[in-house]
């Protein structure tokens, strides 16, 4: 469709784009897609083009798009109260009806909520928080923060470090020196196939044993980690997981932050993947869901043994010094309570559990048996699948074959969009809460038929 303006041209001209290839983008050899509007699972760009995005935006757009309900309570809120800032005690019906509204879905041992506005803000207040704890507590040398490879927290200095992808370090002098890993628990890519799932973990448990007794318990605060990790891969924890390594956690005294940031507010089947996978937080991390990305808004959820220690601080040294200009903002906060009002009232978690498992099992029916499937898994609405070169001798692609992103770029061609995974050669699909399933029956015949097309 031709176009009687310069918006393509411009964009490339002055648009900074984030994780795209900058000169080819530049050089017009990416591709660009200016989105014109959206409605239930579809987007549509400016030439007419409408597709399915099996993927809700950045596994965000929850409750799908087109929601009224929330455009209107944002424009009322605008109207109304557009801004004022939270600091010093202030705050807006929006903000302390939205705290009250997540604390009331949250495991019972929360205590009080943080609003920011985007994941990566509320993993770097987490880790001031926990320094700011550590240090009220008299134990200055306790501040090295646990992540785990592969998982993503974030694409700041500290956040940066936490996540455990190449992508997100190289170049850019991450991980800083507070941060160290640990391996991901992650059975499909097991050293020893031999292993079985309980024998893995295990595996996992010692691993993170060694590294606490190397880097010396006294000088590590906390371990951080999404319930179900996403952005590594969509990899759903093997069983016994998250009890084994919160008893390590326990003994040593080292906090846990589960960053909900993808699986908070319905995206497992449960309201907070915490509770899912058996994790007892002192912090949580919650972004995406909490608006469905209608504005920007994020969270820390703080435990009531936190909360204590933070209110002697500011008996001690008086105010807390932490915030930020938009902390809580009115619209964001207006956002997240119809947003968390419709999951309720559309009994949304209900479709995630139903059509989310008729999902995978008909993705797992068409692909589980092709030799270069490696995996089909997943939990609630999060569904991918793992292309292997050789399934039987364990062996992976080389990420020069790309072949992940030549899969997404044959579903995007036949109107389906699908992400490949980093690091892997990997489909992920995180689709809206309002998957149907005969929507769900197109992203799996898409899928299948770019396998056929790529891989035979």
């Amino acid at each position: 469709m031709l176009h009687n303006d310069q918006l393509e041209k411009w964009d490339r001209e002055n648009f900074f784009h984030p994780s795209t290839h900058l000169a080819e983008f530049a050089r017009g050899n990416l591709p660009q897609r200016v989105i014109r509007t959206a409605s239930g699972v579809f987007i549509e760009d400016r030439d007419g083009r409408k597709l399915l995005d099996a993927f809700a935006g950045l596994y965000c757009v929850n409750v799908g798009y087109g929601r009224q309900e929330i455009a209107e309570a944002i424009a009322e809120q605008a109207r109304e109260l557009a801004y004022y800032h939270a600091y010093a005690g202030h705050g807006s019906e929006a903000s302390i009806t939205l705290a009250k509204m997540v604390l009331d879905r949250a495991p019972d041992h929360m205590s009080k909520v943080y609003f920011g506005l985007g994941g990566s803000d509320a993993n770097e207040t987490n880790v001031k928080l926990i320094w700011y704890y550590n240090n009220i507590l008299g134990r200055p040398e306790k501040k090295k923060i646990i992540s785990r490879w592969r998982g993503y927290h974030g694409s700041g200095l500290v956040t940066g470090s936490l996540t455990g992808l190449e992508l997100f370090h190289k170049k850019f002098d991450l991980p800083l020196s507070q941060v160290v890993h640990t391996e991901a628990a992650y059975y499909l890519r097991r050293a020893d196939r031999g292993m079985s799932e309980e024998a893995y973990v295990a595996h996992l448990v010692a691993e993170l044993e060694a590294l606490i007794a190397r880097e010396g318990a006294d000088t590590i605060a906390a371990f951080i980690g999404e319930p179900v990790m996403g952005t590594g891969g969509i990899v759903p924890p093997p069983a016994g997981y998250w009890p084994a390594i919160q008893k390590v956690l326990d003994k040593h005294d080292i906090l846990l932050v589960a960053d909900e940031v993808v699986t908070g507010f319905g995206r497992t089947g449960s309201m907070f993947g915490s509770d899912h996978c058996g994790m007892r937080p002192d912090i949580i991390t919650i972004a995406k869901g909490l608006t469905s990305a209608y504005a920007p808004l994020s969270g820390s959820i703080i435990s009531d043994k936190v909360w204590k220690v933070l209110e002697q601080g500011t008996d001690e040294n008086g105010p807390i010094g932490h915030g930020w200009t938009y902390s809580a903002h009115p619209i964001g906060a207006a956002a997240g309570v119809a947003n968390l009002r419709l999951i309720d009232d559309l009994n949304l978690l209900a479709n995630v559990r139903e059509t989310g498992a008729y999902f995978r099992a008909a993705m797992a029916d068409a692909l589980a048996d092709h030799p270069q499937v490696g995996e089909v898994r997943g939990e609630g609405m999060l569904c991918a699948v793992e292309f292997m070169e050789d399934k039987a001798a364990g062996r992976f692609y080389e990420p020069a074959g790309k072949v992940g992103p030549k899969l997404a770029a044959h579903m995007l061609e036949s109107g389906v969009i699908a992400r490949a995974m980093p690091q892997g050669d990997i489909l992920g699909f995180a689709p809206p809460f309002c998957l149907t399933r005969a929507e769900a029956d197109q992203v799996v015949g898409a899928t299948a038929a770019a396998v056929k097309a790529v891989l035979g």
